[in-house]
């Protein structure tokens, strides 16, 4: 018994590792909407595609990276996401040689897919890592460490990637052709050495769960033979729903943080770098409301802290549309603090008490990251007919479909 509880302690501190990688990556990409906007030429709808390439990756490769969880196990479906991972990493060297919009495109996706097999795998994972009773409550402990690569990322990126340099349109009309085309590749090329370091980070990790063995706990089977497949999996209500409230939080998350820079150079003229800081400060608050969050589990029903959380946060947003200057982004920087434990609660809800259908849901779930493929293109059209803070309308929206989750939607038949 206890060689048991050291062998789940251990995986359970390599599996959360992976919680830290794959939001590190991703909270990148706030970083790299406005760089690439800039670098590559782009309208605020264009720049959403690198939302819409990520969140695509998630819906197309969630059911295989499910098959293959079933099929081979957690530990090799950790390995192949995270050598796509770092291959994808690899890619933005020659993305950014080229100055290709398409191929930045392409590297996000494959990135994505592996961050799809890490996600799909480790999220059920570390809800089976010990008594089904504090499954919630580890699943929000890992998820803390997502919150962690969610502060530290705007801050190395806004630091090496972010060059400062925002030249209007009146001056770049002043540059000649070749003046022009080296500023674009100057931008273009800051994301060459992070990447790269990213990826070689990613093959370390990689390697050691190739070295170190990790437990396969088992779903229990109900003795059925049954032929179990996503409609069969569906039948459950709360899952059904957990997939549409997961398809807006991710939405409104992706919205809330993406165009955080351009809204704060937009609402007080905060310059970019600056805003960099400001959206690192923001998820250090979505890092801390996760510790908080993992306390307040523990004595508040998930589903209630859901609820009321998800009401505070569309809110924030609100404030934030009706008002202006310092104020309205300050209240974008609290967000973040509230959205902090609904992805990891609408999963644990959702999957809850699926037994063999455990897979295919985690599956099902993982897809609904989709919604962050299409609010924030919704929203970069309206920043084009309209502005950057009308848009904000979209994550609350958004966020008021989670709140009817946790009031009505999670409960199982």
């Amino acid at each position: 018994m206890t060689n048991k509880i050291a062998s789940y302690t251990l995986s359970f501190v390599l599996v959360t590792s992976l919680f830290f990688l794959w939001a590190f990556v991703h909270n990148l990409e706030p970083i790299l909407i406005p760089h690439l906007k800039k670098a590559c030429e782009l309208t605020d709808m264009q720049s959403a595609l690198i939302d819409s390439a990520v969140y695509l990756g998630y819906f197309i490769m969630a059911i295989p990276a499910g098959i293959v969880m079933k099929k081979y196990g957690f530990r090799r479906g950790i390995i192949i996401g995270l050598l796509l991972y770092a291959f994808g990493a690899f890619l933005f060297i020659p993305a950014a040689s080229t100055r290709m919009y398409i191929f930045f495109l392409g590297a996000l996706f494959i990135i994505a897919s592996g961050c799809t097999f890490l996600e799909t795998v480790a999220n059920p994972y570390v809800t089976l890592l010990g008594k089904p009773e504090g499954a919630t409550t580890r699943l929000n402990l890992s998820q803390s460490f997502n919150g962690l690569g969610a502060f530290v990322a705007p801050v190395l990126g806004g630091q090496f990637i972010l060059s400062g340099i925002e030249m209007s349109d009146a001056e770049k009309a002043t540059l000649s052709a070749e003046q022009m085309n080296n500023y674009l590749q100057s931008e273009a090329n800051t994301v060459q050495i992070p990447y790269l370091i990213i990826g070689l980070v990613v093959l370390l990790v990689a390697v050691l769960f190739i070295f170190i063995r990790t437990p396969e706990p088992g779903i229990k089977e109900t003795g059925t033979q049954e032929k179990r497949s996503l409609l069969h999996a569906l039948r459950h209500p709360h899952l059904r729903n957990g997939v549409i409230a997961q398809f807006f939080y991710v939405g409104a998350q992706v919205c809330v943080t993406s165009f955080f820079i351009r809204f704060a150079k937009f609402s007080s003229n905060t310059p970019e770098k600056e805003a960099a800081f400001w959206l690192s400060m923001a998820m250090l608050g979505f890092m801390l409301g996760r510790f908080f969050g993992t306390l307040l589990t523990k004595y508040i029903a998930p589903n209630r802290l859901l609820f009321l959380y998800s009401l505070i946060a569309a809110g924030l947003l609100g404030v934030a549309i009706v008002t202006g200057s310092n104020i309205a982004v300050w209240a974008i920087i609290l967000v973040p603090f509230f959205e902090s434990i609904m992805f990891p609660t609408i999963f644990s809800l959702a999957i809850q008490d699926l037994k063999e259908d455990t897979e295919l849901g985690s599956s099902l779930v993982v897809m609904s990251i989709v919604g962050g493929a299409f609010a924030p293109l919704l929203m970069g059209w309206i920043s084009d007919q309209s502005t950057i803070k009308i848009a904000y309308i979209v994550p609350l929206a958004c966020l008021l479909v989670v709140a009817w989750y946790g009031a009505r939607g999670y409960k199982t038949a």
